[in-house]
């Protein structure tokens, strides 16, 4: 979303054409891990004809029985001490004492991880860090550290220039006494280098003849330059109870070694592989600073250049780089620089006179104070920043975190007893996005953070880093702007104007040609998936998206149906017909002509057209009821095995034979409060082959369509650790529920035409001092900090959990920077960074002014699901309350001045108690109704996956009464007319029987009519003559040609526009059997089982008293 003030530039994906590109695939050999020295759940072996095996160390179980893993994906970190100093070690505890071998192979090119912070192990959710959990459930935000030997001076800090390499460590699950294999791919070198200029998507030339694989082949040309890797020792580590063990995949990139070299922002060359692509220290040859580098002192932060002048919207055509004419003379040392840069004094001072927003600290006695829900939908609060670094910031849709004033100490943050994290939505579609092609991408010689609008420029040759204070110099190549063609400003180029921009990554960042798009499609065939008729929907859907599915000419497509057996379907050029093999043999499941079942799109389409029109008939009779998902997984594992890409699972029952089926493990009557609720998987299967499938960048996404139980706590383990997702339509038929039809085809339509990335990874960096310790989202941790992703979407959203571990005395402002390397389904490598600056203080009052309540909710959110699996449902509903009463408590005993009866809260908090309230009232964590486990689950899913604005929808829905909408205040977009009715709180109080209401619940709305509504709005809205007439399950509005109706359904479009699902509409009359989850609904209400809003914030503060 462009920001206000910034120019737009051109759509962000563009058309770009590629020219076809060679692509083979050939079978990589590796030594598989032995699992004989694993505990349980920890290793396994798997065994794939003629493709790489997968080796993977997961997570230690969280209970003593075997594969009882954590849910969501929640992944805590290492912990290591800290670099040293120049020829010292990087000390880090593995889990294990083995040491590793190298050896050639395939894997796609990965960042490796950033040691910018020393993060400590943490058990799930971040909950302390020992053998049990206290009475007391609450959280403690900050990191416990491990007891481990530590020494030289203290943690986070960076390479020193003239530092040999510290490569990351081999780390190996703790009793593995195996040899982990990493790979790596070595290209040839060709075609033609990428001009450096600056264009607008759709004018990137490609690389016309990309090299082919050559797995198996020696590296080229002279060993790499730099120094020897120094080789960090193992430490002895205590790992706590319930803490998650680093973990190692056997393709982990971080490992992996090409034979490339590629130019740091110095001129120096650095070896091709993640750790110096995308990592922090690594080897490189001595660097003598331009200029004397003091840590402690002139850290300059932001520039005080103007920000991008109009012209960068015309950005010229890429072409030639238009460098000077021979005959001008250039400076080539450091030169005096006449912009002043934005230093610590400068920033104080103009920063002084920056109040800090009164409001945010207001008091609120929310006993008295009733209406405190804003009638329009919740902003995020705006920085304290001087403006014109502001201006330049991450639009907080894509980045956001909880304290936007960040506490100076940890001691400072544990007082305010508030949580800091970032909550990110890095692939978010977006309508302008500054796309850069360079030959040079310049980035930190020590942390590698790319150049960002929060850099300092000493003079016109040298830069600092914001996150770690190195000094760099200025490439040559960046001293040109291409857009204003202008030589020798490079604070006006494009990459330090933006705080969200997409490189185009040159071939230092690939190890292997961008693999190409490949989807395959697994369906649930058995009779009780026939019936639901679900295959009608999505082979019509697919038929009709076929030309859109996201690709080049390289793009791939294949289809397997399963019930007891397996049918794979040749999809050859040539054959007049589609050709079905069906293997009956689930025990041991091979490929048939592998060849012929993953065909070219583009080569094949007459037969993938003939069998989506066919295949919903080909099974009408069957009687088959078994469900073989487990060995149709396996086996699509091994169809996408060489390639990588995307496989969609459609499943309409409890798998019951092979491997991973799986038995019911639900009593209908059985209440939430239960202690043996079952929010654990029952196997590890799914996840070993989710964490196989991770390792051949192959991600799975789940479509769950079931009346019945289906076990989504294990099902969902596929998707999870896969960086997919999962869909979940309850009781789907395609008679007897027409709008669960409607929004599958909806979402499908959506699900297939969306823009993919493929074998991508994401890194967080974040400024000296700060430290990452627990991540959330679909996706698995590699080497550390490493999240990969082989696949991303732009619907998904991820969290993080930080800590302060060294005082951030001397600073102004910190920043955090979020890498996602991805190659598009054009072929493209590509890189979207996002950088946010936040100002740091030191006083408790200003932690609380700058507080965004919905970030903090999200993200306390995320570690409720983590707290539910670890510990139980009702540990993690305590932490939620006990989180509300000790950021309260600490309020009113530390920044209070003038003690007050009631419950005090800062006016940025006064929302929380209410939030807190509705996250507990949520099917993920409500008690003592008869909530259905998989929706129990599902709903944990969303909460883990979804992006923050979607999920504060999910838990507090918006109501609004549009019986009577008019046009005042309404929005104009694209010639139409949007009302905005004012949003209300959630209480039967604010519903009257005279009106009409609508409740968008994100994935749901609800229109509510009451019985004494007026005839105007039912005959001229609802299309009936009177409210008896209106049918117990209307599901749609119709559309009349009446200004009632138009705007009505003019509110509900844009509503449903804003998401990137499809929420169904039930118009509910009072008798109807909607009504109950209407009215649960509303929050601030009392139900069966949950305060109301009022009597929860008397149980506050109670306890806020004591």
């Amino acid at each position: 979303m462009a920001q206000p003030g910034r120019p737009a530039y051109g759509s962000q994906n563009g058309a770009e054409q590629t020219q076809p590109q060679p692509y083979s695939n050939g079978p990589v050999q590796s030594s598989l891990m032995n699992s004989s020295h694993m505990p349980g759940g920890q290793a396994y072996n798997s065994w794939v004809p003629g493709v790489y095996s997968q080796q993977t160390s997961t997570k230690n179980p969280l209970h003593t029985s075997s594969g009882q893993y954590s849910y969501g994906g929640s992944q805590p970190v290492s912990s290591f001490s800290n670099y040293q100093g120049p020829g010292q070690t990087l000390n880090r505890p593995p889990t294990g004492s083995s040491l590793a071998t190298v050896q050639p192979g395939l894997v796609a090119h990965m960042p490796p991880p950033l040691q910018n912070s020393a993060a400590g192990s943490a058990s799930p959710g971040s909950f302390p860090s020992g053998a049990n959990f206290p009475s007391h459930s609450n959280w403690q935000y900050g990191q416990t550290p491990l007891n481990q030997p530590t020494t030289g001076s203290p943690a986070n800090h960076f390479a020193h220039p003239a530092a040999t390499a510290a490569t990351q460590p081999l780390l190996s699950s703790s009793g593995n006494t195996n040899l982990p294999t990493s790979y790596h791919y070595v290209s040839s070198p060709g075609g033609p280098p990428v001009q450096n200029s600056y264009t607008k998507p759709g004018s990137v030339p490609l690389p016309l003849n990309p090299p082919a694989y050559s797995p198996v082949q020696p590296p080229l040309g002279p060993p790499p330059i730099g120094n020897p890797a120094s080789t960090r020792p193992s430490v002895p580590s205590t790992t706590p109870l319930g803490s998650i063990a680093s973990q190692t995949v056997e393709n982990s990139t971080a490992k992996q070694e090409g034979d490339a070299t590629s130019t740091a922002s110095d001129g120096s060359l650095i070896q091709n592989n993640y750790d110096t692509i995308e990592g922090g220290g690594f080897p490189a040859t001595a660097h003598t600073p331009s200029a004397p580098q003091n840590l402690k002192t002139n850290r300059h932060v932001g520039s005080s250049y103007p920000s991008l002048p109009p012209g960068y919207q015309n950005a010229s055509p890429s072409g030639a780089l238009r460098m000077p004419p021979p005959g001008m003379q250039y400076p080539s040392g450091p030169q005096p620089f006449p912009q002043p840069a934005m230093g610590t004094n400068n920033l104080a001072a103009s920063m002084s006179g920056l109040s800090l927003q009164p409001e945010g600290l207001r008091p609120i006695n929310l006993l008295q104070d009733r209406n405190i829900l804003p009638t329009s939908p919740l902003q995020a609060p705006v920085p304290n920043l001087p403006e014109d670094i502001q201006k330049l910031n991450c639009h907080p849709e894509l980045f956001r975190c909880t304290l936007t004033n960040i506490p100076q100490t940890q001691a400072l943050l544990n007082k305010a007893k508030l949580p800091l994290g970032l909550l990110l939505h890095p692939f978010k579609d977006l309508s302008q996005l500054p796309v850069v092609t360079s030959s040079t991408i310049v980035r930190c010689r020590s942390c590698r953070t790319y150049i960002n609008p929060f850099v300092s420029f000493l003079d016109q040759r040298r830069w600092k880093c914001n996150l770690c204070y190195r000094v760099n110099d200025v490439p040559e190549e960046f001293m040109y702007n291409p857009v204003t063609r202008v030589y020798g400003e490079p604070h006006k180029r494009p990459e330090v104007q933006n705080a969200t921009i997409e490189f185009m990554a040159p071939s230092e960042y690939m190890l292997r040609p961008p693999q190409p798009p490949v989807y395959l499609f697994v369906f649930d065939v058995s009779h009780n998936a026939i019936e639901t008729g679900y295959l009608n929907t999505i082979c019509k859907t697919l038929l009709d998206n076929l030309d859109l599915l996201p690709g080049n000419t390289r793009t791939k497509i294949g289809f397997i149906t399963f019930d007891s057996t397996i049918h794979f379907y040749s999809l050859q050029e040539g054959l007049s017909q589609p050709q079905m093999l069906i293997v009956s043999d689930i025990e041991d499941v091979f490929i048939p002509m592998p060849e012929n079942l993953l065909v070219s799109l583009n080569e094949s389409k007459e037969l993938i057209q003939d069998l989506l029109r066919t295949l919903p008939q080909m099974f009408i009779n069957s009687l088959e009821t078994q469900s073989a998902l487990g060995p149709a997984l396996q086996a699509a594992f091994k169809l996408m095995s060489p390639t990588g890409g995307r496989i969609s699972v459609f499943q309409t029952q409890l798998p019951s034979v092979g491997a991973g089926a799986l038995k019911p493990r639900e009593e209908p009557n059985q209440k939430a409060s239960a202690k043996d609720i079952h929010l654990t998987p029952s196997t590890d299967f799914y996840k070993k082959l989710a964490l196989d499938c991770s390792g051949q960048q192959v991600a799975v996404d789940l479509f769950l369509l079931s009346g019945q139980y289906s076990d989504l706590a294990s099902l969902g383990c596929i998707s999870r650790y896969s960086a997919g997702s999962v869909y979940y339509y309850q009781s789907y038929h395609h008679q007897q529920n027409p709008p669960l039809v409607e929004k599958l085809q909806k979402e499908l339509k959506r699900y297939l035409t969306r823009k993919i990335g493929f074998e991508a990874v994401m890194r967080i960096r974040c400024t000296k001092g700060l430290s990452i310790h627990t991540f959330h989202g679909n996706f698995f941790v590699r080497s550390t900090d490493l999240l990969s992703l082989p696949n991303v979407n732009p619907d998904a959203g991820y969290a993080v959990q930080m800590s302060v571990e060294e005082s951030l005395t001397d600073m102004q402002v910190v920043c955090f920077q979020s890498a996602l390397l991805y190659t598009s389904s054009k072929g493209e490598r590509r890189i979207r960074v996002h950088t946010l600056c936040l100002p740091v203080v030191n006083q408790l009052s200003d932690v609380y002014t700058g507080a965004d309540v919905q970030a903090i909710t999200g993200l306390l959110a995320n570690m409720a699901v983590d707290r539910s699996v670890s510990a139980s449902l009702s540990d993690a509903r305590d932490a939620l309350v006990n989180a509300v009463i000790d950021s309260l408590s600490a309020y009113r005993s530390s920044v209070l001045t003038v003690q007050q009866p009631g419950l005090m809260a800062p006016f940025s908090l006064r929302l929380f108690p209410l939030y807190v309230l509705a996250l507990l009232k949520q099917k993920a964590f409500q008690t003592g109704t008869n909530t259905r486990l998989d929706d129990r689950i599902f709903t944990m899913c969303q909460v883990k996956n979804q992006p923050l604005v979607y999920l504060m929808l999910m838990m507090h829905p918006s109501l609004y009464r549009i019986d009577n909408l008019t046009d005042q205040g309404a929005l104009s977009i694209n010639d139409r007319t949007i009302p905005q009715p004012p949003i209300l709180q959630l209480s039967v109080e604010k519903i009257s029987r005279d009106g009409a209401y609508l409740m968008d619940a994100g994935s749901v709305m609800y229109l509510w009519i009451g019985k004494n509504c007026g005839q105007n709005f039912i005959s001229r809205v609802l299309g009936v003559p009177n409210y008896a007439s209106i049918p117990h399950n209307m599901a749609h509005l119709p559309e009349l040609d009446t200004t009632e109706s138009s705007r009505v359904l003019a509110f509900i479009s844009w509503l449903r526009e804003q998401r990137p699902f499809f929420p169904t509409l039930y118009i509910i009359r009072e008798e109807s059997p909607w009504k109950p989850i209407f009215l649960q609904n509303m929050i601030e209400d009392r139900t069966e089982s949950a305060l109301s809003y009022y009597e929860f914030l008397l149980h506050i503060q109670q306890q806020v008293n004591k």
